[in-house]
């Protein structure tokens, strides 16, 4: 989080903050904060602004209930302006739309979003969760599902059912990302290598 007494606010007191999801990384709105307004969203957790037409702090969300839960606050390399990484309780704008540019909040890159959330579904309880279950059987297991996986999406591509297909790439891309995670890895760690490779291919 960010240290208050190196941010560099306006002549009136204020920085501009955007607020950007934490899991999707669209924008969702801009608001200005003063010290108190970054001090109450630092203490409450949820985002604070200093209201400019009102002139008094607002909470995002404290008539509509669509609160921005923080996750992360970063000052720029100036300390001049903040990114407030949040999770949104609900449409941003008070229009009733995702954005306050009427954009939808959509996960962009929806396969390290996948990503993200089978990391948490790991530490669910197993009776609920089948990754949890899977990842809890221990590596070999895993392992064993992606070799399964791999070999019905190979004899599902000898024939023509598209749905079949697409239903068994899907299930090894689930199985495969699953076992990068329960071997500590990523998708990230893959792109590296493949990047890395790039040049060559």
């Amino acid at each position: 989080m960010i240290a208050l007494e190196k941010l560099k606010f306006d002549v009136n007191g204020l920085i501009p903050a955007i607020v950007q999801d934490a899991e999707t990384r669209v924008v969702l709105m801009q608001g200005y904060m003063n010290a108190e307004s970054v001090a109450k969203t630092l203490d409450s957790g949820k985002v604070c602004f200093f209201s400019r037409s009102r002139q008094r702090l607002w909470t995002k969300g404290e008539e509509s209930g669509n609160f921005l839960h923080v996750k992360e606050i970063l000052a720029d390399c100036d300390n001049d302006s903040l990114l407030v990484k949040a999770i949104p309780a609900g449409p941003t704008c008070h229009t009733g739309s995702d954005t306050c540019w009427g954009e939808v909040n959509r996960e962009s890159d929806f396969l390290h979003y996948l990503q993200q959330y089978l990391r948490k579904r790991k530490n669910d309880s197993p009776e609920v969760s089948y990754t949890a279950r899977l990842i809890g059987k221990g590596i070999n297991k895993v392992a064993q599902k992606v070799g399964e996986e791999a070999v019905e999406l190979v004899i599902e591509a000898k024939d023509d059912n598209e749905e079949l297909f697409l239903n068994e790439a899907a299930d090894l891309m689930y199985h495969y990302i699953v076992l990068l995670i329960a071997k500590g890895y990523g998708l990230e760690d893959v792109e590296r290598v493949l990047r890395g490779r790039h040049t060559g291919v």
